[in-house]
Protein backbone atom coordinates (compact mmCIF):
# COMPACT_ATOMS: atom_id res chain seq x y z
CA UNK A 1 0.00 0.00 0.00
CA UNK A 2 1.13 3.51 -0.68
CA UNK A 3 1.31 6.19 1.96
CA UNK A 4 -1.83 7.84 0.61
CA UNK A 5 -3.71 4.53 0.79
CA UNK A 6 -2.62 4.05 4.38
CA UNK A 7 -3.67 7.59 5.30
CA UNK A 8 -7.07 7.04 3.68
CA UNK A 9 -7.50 3.76 5.59
CA UNK A 10 -6.68 5.47 8.88
CA UNK A 11 -9.13 8.27 8.02
CA UNK A 12 -11.90 5.74 7.43
CA UNK A 13 -11.13 4.05 10.75
CA UNK A 14 -11.20 7.40 12.53
CA UNK A 15 -14.54 8.25 10.93
CA UNK A 16 -15.92 4.95 12.21
CA UNK A 17 -14.46 5.67 15.65
CA UNK A 18 -16.07 9.12 15.79
CA UNK A 19 -19.44 7.67 14.76
CA UNK A 20 -19.15 4.99 17.43
CA UNK A 21 -18.23 7.57 20.06
CA UNK A 22 -21.27 9.66 19.08
CA UNK A 23 -23.55 6.62 19.43
CA UNK A 24 -21.98 5.76 22.76
CA UNK A 25 -22.39 9.35 23.91
CA UNK A 26 -26.13 9.17 23.16
CA UNK A 27 -26.43 5.96 25.18
CA UNK A 28 -24.33 7.04 28.16
CA UNK A 29 -25.03 10.75 28.09
CA UNK A 30 -22.63 13.50 27.17
CA UNK A 31 -22.08 14.96 30.62
CA UNK A 32 -19.60 12.48 32.03
CA UNK A 33 -15.92 13.23 32.13
CA UNK A 34 -15.00 9.87 30.59
CA UNK A 35 -17.08 10.30 27.43
CA UNK A 36 -15.84 13.87 26.99
CA UNK A 37 -12.27 12.59 27.28
CA UNK A 38 -12.89 9.91 24.64
CA UNK A 39 -14.53 12.46 22.32
CA UNK A 40 -11.60 14.85 22.80
CA UNK A 41 -9.06 12.09 22.16
CA UNK A 42 -10.82 11.11 18.93
CA UNK A 43 -10.80 14.76 17.88
CA UNK A 44 -7.07 15.01 18.60
CA UNK A 45 -6.45 11.92 16.49
CA UNK A 46 -8.28 13.53 13.58
CA UNK A 47 -6.22 16.72 13.93
CA UNK A 48 -2.99 14.72 14.11
CA UNK A 49 -3.92 12.77 10.99
CA UNK A 50 -4.58 16.01 9.10
CA UNK A 51 -1.14 17.29 10.13
CA UNK A 52 0.45 14.01 9.07
CA UNK A 53 -1.32 14.09 5.70
CA UNK A 54 -0.07 17.65 5.12
CA UNK A 55 3.49 16.63 5.97
CA UNK A 56 3.33 13.40 3.93
CA UNK A 57 4.82 14.84 0.71
CA UNK A 58 7.90 15.99 2.64
CA UNK A 59 8.40 12.72 4.49
CA UNK A 60 11.30 10.71 3.11
CA UNK A 61 11.01 7.04 2.30
CA UNK A 62 13.31 4.85 4.37
CA UNK A 63 16.80 4.87 2.98
CA UNK A 64 18.39 1.61 1.99
CA UNK A 65 21.13 0.25 4.18
CA UNK A 66 24.67 0.83 2.96
CA UNK A 67 26.56 -2.09 1.49
CA UNK A 68 28.50 -4.14 3.98
CA UNK A 69 32.27 -3.99 3.84
CA UNK A 70 34.12 -7.23 4.34
CA UNK A 71 36.96 -7.05 6.86
CA UNK A 72 39.73 -9.57 6.46
CA UNK A 73 40.67 -11.89 9.33
CA UNK A 74 44.35 -11.57 8.39
CA UNK A 75 46.48 -9.92 11.08
CA UNK A 76 47.39 -6.28 10.61
CA UNK A 77 50.89 -5.26 9.62
CA UNK A 78 52.79 -4.59 12.88
CA UNK A 79 54.43 -1.50 11.33
CA UNK A 80 51.05 0.23 11.64
CA UNK A 81 51.52 0.32 15.41
CA UNK A 82 55.03 1.77 15.50
CA UNK A 83 55.24 4.87 17.74
CA UNK A 84 51.71 4.33 19.04
CA UNK A 85 50.59 4.42 22.68
CA UNK A 86 49.01 1.40 24.34
CA UNK A 87 45.56 2.46 25.44
CA UNK A 88 45.62 3.19 29.14
CA UNK A 89 49.33 2.36 29.53
CA UNK A 90 51.02 5.27 27.81
CA UNK A 91 54.06 5.16 25.58
CA UNK A 92 56.21 2.00 25.49
CA UNK A 93 59.40 3.63 26.69
CA UNK A 94 57.81 5.44 29.64
CA UNK A 95 56.27 4.19 32.85
CA UNK A 96 52.64 4.72 33.71
CA UNK A 97 52.08 7.11 36.64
Amino acid sequence: MSLQDDLAAVQRCLDTLVQSVERLEKQVGGGSLEIRRVRTDASHLRESLVLLAEAAPTLRPPQSRPDLVAISDDPYNSSLWTDSDDEGLGARDRRAP
